[in-house]
């Protein structure tokens, strides 16, 4: 998955067919959150080379 930020805008660009499908359970879950006013919240830590998972819990 390629990922690209320019200023608040993030962009996920998926590079294989189940890349496609998970961005499109991903998307289909963010916009649930936004209905319901729930949001993603980082969990843990994500340092690259040492804790490769970047975690993220629905509120």
């Amino acid at each position: 998955m390629k990922i690209e930020m320019e200023g608040s805008l993030i962009r996920m660009i998926p590079e294989s067919d189940t890349e496609k499908e998970q961005l499109n359970q991903l998307w289909t879950i963010i916009i649930d959150c936004v209905n319901q006013n729930k949001k993603l919240v980082p969990v843990g830590e994500y340092i690259p080379g040492m804790k490769e998972v970047a975690t993220f819990n629905i509120e």
